[in-house]
């Protein structure tokens, strides 16, 4: 179990539990951020992609030798040109499995289509040229000669009979027939519950819509492919593109990233344009950069969600529950993306048991391909999804047994002296204090005051809801990661780890858990994280796991750093290794090595430049403090709390305001309250942005009807409420730091609280359910209709 009394936030400025300001932030708000666009190297020309206009058709040929004759073109490639090289194909490997126990059926996804394209934006050629201006007239000169086929864009649509087949070896457009739990056992309780509550959701397709568009630069250095990229972790972008893209060994590759504007899984994997730009490289000798424009990213990045699901749960006649049942068609797009079946099938399974004594779960998905763009991880990734389910379930449950909601909560929630609690998904939680962190946001949220407030709307003719959204996520178990530590010549110390920070402030936090374990001044603390040569190990940045994994690291190897440096400290004072005690922060200052009994002893930033400056060692004197250690892995934590919200609906146009929002949360041990608040924040502004706005939309065709912000509603500043964050915290006991993760539980409790509120306010026309986006139409329509 952690020590979390070392943890104690009043001792250090610059501590854990304190909030530091983010290091970076003079950088980027000061305009010296260093995005990929930002970068220009040497000779560097221009690619630009061409592609599909089609949804699905059979490619009979593409013309591009009037492209190639265009003002300071220098090379158009087609996929046969990249087929010729020997190149690999892009490939979902995740081991899942069929019902009947076969593999995952999975697509083999040229860098450009060949036989057939498959979504409107499928690339099919690229041009290079001298600039950016003169590639993209070239590419509009590229000929396709394409015949268009039928399209299908739902998931549910793809499954049903003579519907557009994809590809050959696919047949019914079926790439996972997901099943898990026991179906007997599980029919069993339906059968005997008292009351069963059934309902039909669906989880709309989003627009990632990361600050910073997907750009690369692919250069060819030294024998070596270069990719600078914006990215979630470079270690493992560097193995999918070796082994899997270029099949080279990975020596050969470099990956370079610097700061990053967004990804929430979007920029996890591997993409089409990369293979390009380094190909071109390597013919043309010059580094080739490519950076995709708004409309362009709406039709070629991959997207998040898109799910069809049947969603059951079983109670007794006190309104425990008995079982929770899944039945879901999940849309994959036009190929499987790295991740693309684990949100439907493992995640709900993971996520839907929530904070619930729920004894059985069974998942059914079945993972269909359509003619749209990829669908992959997109903020929570299955997990905020499994709540609001659960929260949706719950609410309906209550409604139509007469029971409140909160008791329902109340009743099935798992109580402390039940943990380590082995749940039916198999998770083991460790801890949690989920009933008082439900009664606590109550209180927070003054939801004994919410009748007034009601009335008082009632007056201006508007209707008040009021929506609760308790939650449970699992994170994904953090795996093996790197926590080096190096002493540099100028006096900085440079942690080394294989996350990689795309927003969430990483370097305040890890030199804050440097800070307090061996008291490295704060300010002299770098981060370096977004080059794969400098890492041995690194699972990127996901799952809400980076803190437990990188800050795991890092006190593990702070560890080290104090052992080799008894040894150099008993060589700098004369004293024997034994007799040597190290204090992390002797009356607040900078780590010491000491003399025990003695007030005889040496700052260790003082001890690692002597070691620098030092012409000689004796034997077993360490040449360095520096260490480079790998953090072996930890169970997946369970981030929890209770998000409450407040809406006002004027039924005259269907237009929805937030009025109110309070969140409490337990995040474990809070290494920076105020990043971890701005986390919560953002995840609580994505969730309202799919709740109430947020929608793909493709035609009958295939064609994107969403294709730029004239179409596209993100939330706004004033879409959104002021955000109350209260923290309820229960240490982790799964790993050194006792955190659990915060980067996605703003979704995974907004979603839940905020379609609760709207449909507590339009019960009073009787409405059960409204789907999102609830936008100001649907609602005005559902009020019309009832």
């Amino acid at each position: 179990m952690p020590d979390h009394n070392m943890l104690d936030p009043t001792r250090l400025k610059f501590g854990i539990g304190q909030s530091v300001p983010r290091a970076e932030d003079p950088i980027l708000l000061t305009g010296k951020g260093r995005y990929t666009d930002d970068i220009a190297l040497p000779g560097q020309v221009w690619a630009v992609m061409v592609r599909s206009p089609y949804a699905h058709g059979v490619i009979r040929g593409i013309g591009t030798e009037t492209a190639r004759e265009m003002p300071g073109v220098l090379g158009v490639w087609t996929g046969a040109d990249l087929a010729a090289a020997g190149y690999g194909l892009m490939k979902c490997g995740m081991p899942l499995k069929n019902r009947d126990g076969s593999p995952l059926r999975t697509t083999h996804r040229p860098a450009l289509a060949t036989d057939k394209v498959r979504f409107v934006g499928d690339p099919v050629a690229f041009v290079v040229a001298e600039t950016r201006a003169q590639a993209k007239d070239a590419a509009e000169k590229v000929e396709l000669d394409i015949d268009s086929l039928p399209a299908v864009t739902l998931a549910s649509a793809a499954a049903a009979p003579g519907a557009p087949q994809l590809y050959d070896d696919i047949p019914g457009n079926e790439v996972l027939d997901f099943q898990q739990g026991d179906s007997a056992k599980v029919a069993e309780a339906f059968a005997q519950a008292a009351h069963v509550t059934r309902l039909s959701l669906r989880n709309n397709r989003i627009v990632v819509c990361a600050m910073e568009p997907r750009s690369a630069i692919g250069s060819f250095e030294d024998d070596r492919y270069v990719l600078r990229v914006g990215c979630q972790g470079v270690f493992g972008l560097r193995a999918q593109m070796a082994n899997e893209v270029l099949k080279v060994p990975k020596e050969q590759v470099r990956i370079l990233t610097g700061n990053v504007g967004g990804s929430f899984g979007m920029k996890a994997n591997a993409y089409p344009e990369y293979l390009c730009l380094l190909h071109a490289a390597k013919a043309l000798g010059l580094p080739v950069k490519w950076t995709d424009e708004r409309t362009s990213s709406f039709l070629s990045d991959q997207h998040g969600r898109d799910h069809e699901v049947d969603a059951e749960l079983a109670l007794d006649a006190e309104g425990r529950f008995l079982a929770v049942r899944l039945t879901s068609f999940a849309n994959m797009g036009a190929y499987l993306s790295t991740v693309a079946p684990l949100m439907a099938t493992a995640n709900f399974w993971k996520n839907v048991q929530a904070n619930y004594r729920t004894p059985l779960i069974e998942v059914i998905t079945r993972s269909l391909l359509t003619n749209t763009s990829p669908v992959s991880a997109y903020r929570g990734a299955g997990r905020p999804e499994g709540n609001y389910f659960m929260e949706r379930l719950i609410e309906t449950a209550a409604l139509e047994m007469g029971i409140s909601a909160l008791d329902i909560r109340r009743r099935n929630h798992i109580q402390p002296a039940e943990f380590p609690y082995a749940a039916a998904s198999g998770s083991i939680y460790d801890g949690g204090d989920f009933t008082a962190l439900l009664d606590r946001a109550l209180g927070a949220a003054d939801v004994a005051g919410f009748p007034a407030r009601k009335a008082e709307s009632a007056q201006r003719g508007l209707l008040r809801g009021l929506g609760v959204g308790n939650f449970l996520e699992c994170t994904a178990p953090p795996t093996k990661e790197q926590g080096g530590i190096r002493f540099e010549a100028d006096g900085t110390v440079t942690i080394i780890t294989g996350t990689l920070d795309y927003g969430q402030g990483h370097w305040s936090a890890f030199a804050q858990v440097l800070h307090q374990s061996i008291g490295i001044p704060f300010h002299q603390i770098r981060l370096l994280q977004g080059d794969s040569d400098e890492l041995i190990a690194g699972g990127g940045t996901g799952g809400s796991k980076s803190l437990m994994a990188s800050g795991a690291a890092i006190v593990e190897a702070a560890e080290l750093v104090v052992e080799k440096g008894r040894e150099a400290a008993a060589w700098a004072l004369e004293a024997a290794a034994a007799d040597i005690e190290f204090e992390a922060h002797p009356e607040g200052g900078e780590g010491r090595f000491l003399i025990a009994g003695t007030d005889r002893g040496i700052g260790i930033m003082e001890l690692a430049a002597r070691l620098r400056q030092a012409p000689s060692l004796p034997e077993g004197v360490p040449a360095t403090l520096d260490v480079t250690h790998v953090f072996d892995q930890a169970p997946q934590a369970y981030p929890n709390g209770c998000h409450i919200a407040e809406v006002e609906i004027d039924p005259e146009t269907g237009i929805v305001t937030i009025d109110r929002y309070m969140s409490v949360n337990d995040f474990g041990v809070i290494v920076n309250p105020m990043l971890v608040a701005g986390q919560a924040h953002g995840g609580i502004a994505q969730g309202i942005g799919q709740a109430l706005l947020e929608s793909v939309g493709y035609g009958e065709d295939g064609q994107l009807q969403t294709g730029s912000y004239l179409d596209y509603a993100l939330p706004r500043a004033g879409d959104m409420p002021s955000i109350g964050f209260v923290s309820h915290a229960v240490p982790a006991t799964t790993n050194p730091l006792g955190a659990k993760g915060c980067g996605e539980a703003g979704c995974a409790g907004s979603l839940p609280a905020v379609m609760n509120a709207l449909v507590d306010a339009l019960s009073v026309y009787g409405i059960r359910h409204i789907d999102m986006p609830a936008t100001p139409e649907r609602i005005w329509q559902a009020i019309q209709a009832a």
